[in-house]
């Protein structure tokens, strides 16, 4: 990523870090790029929570949290941004919390409100990378269709049960709807509330997006554009599959149909949120 290089690491920086600036992929010119980064996460829930932990910790200057929920005892099993104490509190402002006691200098923008066609593409405008840790099917359609339009990469995630899935799409080499061009039936999937979600499966796929996050803030490595990571937890198995760019895509294909943001509560055939 191209990154305007204006910071200077104050020895706190430099202790801080140590263990990132040691290493020949990161150094201290990567750790300026991390702070320098703008990173959109979107959800502060199962795949959020160590999203944004770990972002935190590596010092991603600008974090980004779009969350309008609420803490309830049930999400305690696994969204670790939250406790006890939290429970009815807003989830974004919890994020806050737990977030700027981790590290105090990185700057938490919080969007507290439905992403919507209406604002989704001025709230992702201002990142460089859009990190999806959404749980339903409107809203990843709408992610996606909002970054790609936006020229933003976009790390992708999804749990449920014991499964996992992880890719990135990176502008102009594919999306979310090269690989699921049309939504399920309504009811067809279950949702993690219906069916459940193993506690820790989350952190596993938001450690593995957080990763990539960073790989892609630094230029290091070879992201997971172009393959999508298939997780079982149940069988502790790790496979990858080739996924490419699909020229009959509605969105990125040789042909676009879709050139703005459309009512994808109605595209995936369930009622629309509230607010």
């Amino acid at each position: 990523m191209t990154q305007t290089q204006t910071q200077v690491l104050t020895p706190y920086q430099v202790q801080r870090y140590s263990r990132h600036i040691i290493m020949p992929q990161v150094g201290s010119r990567g750790q300026r790029k991390l702070l320098d980064a703008k990173v959109l996460i979107i959800g502060a829930g199962g795949l959020g929570s160590p999203i944004a932990i770990y972002l935190t910790l590596a010092g991603v200057g600008t974090i980004g949290i779009v969350d309008f929920d609420t803490v309830d005892v049930t999400n305690l099993q696994r969204q670790i941004l939250h406790q006890n104490k939290d429970i009815g509190r807003s989830k974004a402002e919890s994020a806050y919390e737990t977030l700027k006691a981790y590290n105090p200098d990185v700057n938490v923008i919080l969007h507290e409100e439905p992403l919507t066609s209406i604002n989704a593409m001025e709230i992702i405008r201002d990142y460089d990378i859009i990190v999806n840790g959404a749980d339903n099917f409107p809203a990843r359609y709408l992610v996606n269709d909002a970054a790609y339009l936006n020229n933003k990469p976009l790390v992708d995630g999804s749990i449920l049960l014991f499964d996992g899935q992880a890719t990135v799409y990176l502008p102009g080499q594919g999306c979310y709807r090269c690989l699921f061009p049309e939504p399920p039936p309504p009811g067809e999937v279950p949702s993690c509330a219906e069916a459940g979600v193993l506690g820790m499966l989350p952190g596993l796929v938001g450690s593995i997006q957080a990763a990539e996050t960073v790989k892609l803030i630094l230029g290091a490595g070879t992201s997971l554009s172009g393959r999508l990571l298939l997780i079982d937890a149940l069988d502790m198995d790790f496979r990858t599959v080739k996924i490419r760019r699909n020229p009959a895509c509605p969105l990125c294909g040789d042909n676009p149909t879709i050139s703005e943001l459309i009512d994808y509560e109605a595209f995936c055939g369930v009622p629309a949120v509230a607010g």
